[in-house]
């Protein structure tokens, strides 16, 4: 059994460290330190995502326990996708730390501030055998595009203006943290008077949705938001779902016609249904999600080109137990 620096076993508990994952800073340094501190750690460092995939299939051939994502939402979306589609047999326990440009996830379980401390807290607690209280269990999405590979794994889907806003975030910002909670909060206050205006165009035009929920058709508009993920909350604390249902995929949706957006959505960023006007805002729990659309869609910030009538389904057959770093 692998022991630590001061001689007493731990787990086996692995750590990716993506380096494009917010750009090297100091944080990421002091966690590499903090990393090589604990002898029984495997640490692998890819310099991009394209190497997330081997560096996953070593940790499964090592048998690792625990994997710790030293990454944003991006790399967990990364790792989740190789282990759940590519790693029969394999399912670590997964606990993502707050360093990449967005970390929903990481928020959503209540990750410490600090990676570093994350990290070390997450070891001495595998070495004392009390990691239990830590465990957050989440079903993970299923993001299949017919006809378009092998399905992607993640917390976060968006399309249409969910996925322009973060293509135009990517745009104006420079690559790093300016890319993440930032870029989205400036977005957000860029077009949310546009919104509330009634002008649809640019990243606000609507898109034409067929929408089909747990096989039964629900019908086909105009949306100018279509979210679903299994997080209980999103960046900067959002919670834009109050459906109810046994379902796990999380689905709201606002369509081009929305009346009421200025008082409604006060209301649904708490995750509470609007009370006064409901016309244009729907939020479900389902089983399966299935989109015809012609826009772009995203899962956890990787995005996807629009493609003449794609058809995306969302299912989130698998659990997964997270631990709070």
């Amino acid at each position: 059994m692998p022991m630590n620096v001061a001689g007493t076993p731990t787990s086996k508990i692995g750590v990716l460290t993506n380096l494009k994952a917010g750009g090297r800073s100091r944080k990421t340094d002091a966690v590499l330190a903090e990393a090589g501190r604990h002898a029984g750690l495997v640490h692998r460092v890819t310099p991009s995502s394209v190497e997330v995939p081997a560096a996953v299939a070593e940790f499964a051939d090592r048998g690792i326990e625990l994997l710790v994502v030293n990454g944003g939402d991006g790399t967990l979306q990364r790792v989740l996708t190789e282990i759940l589609g590519h790693t029969p047999g394999w399912r670590p326990r997964i606990a993502p730390l707050r360093s990449g440009r967005t970390n929903m996830a990481a928020l959503d379980f209540g990750a410490s501030r600090s990676p570093v401390l994350g990290l070390r807290n997450l070891v001495e607690d595998a070495r004392r055998g009390s990691l239990a209280p830590r465990v957050c269990s989440r079903p993970v999405l299923r993001m299949e595009l017919t006809g378009e590979g092998t399905p992607h794994f993640g917390m976060f889907f968006g399309a249409g203006a969910v996925y322009r806003a973060i293509q135009l975030t990517h745009r104006s910002f420079p690559k790093g943290k300016a890319q993440g909670v930032l870029g989205g909060a400036v977005m957000i206050a860029t077009f949310l008077p546009q919104l509330l205006s009634g002008r649809r165009a640019g990243v606000l035009a609507p898109d034409k949705v067929q929408l089909t929920l747990d096989e039964q058709l629900a019908g086909t508009d105009t949306y100018l938001v279509v979210a679903a993920s299994t997080l209980d909350r999103l960046f900067l604390r959002m919670r834009p779902f109050w459906g109810e249902g046994p379902g796990p995929v999380r689905l709201t949706t606002m369509t081009s016609g929305a009346r009421g957006i200025g008082r409604a959505l006060p209301q649904i960023l708490r995750g509470l249904p609007p009370t006064r006007v409901t016309d244009g805002f729907e939020s479900c729990n389902a089983h399966e999600g299935r989109f015809r659309l012609d826009c772009g869609v995203t899962l956890d910030g990787e995005l996807f080109a629009p493609k003449s009538e794609r058809v995306v389904r969302l299912t989130a057959p698998e659990r997964v137990d997270f631990l709070r770093a």
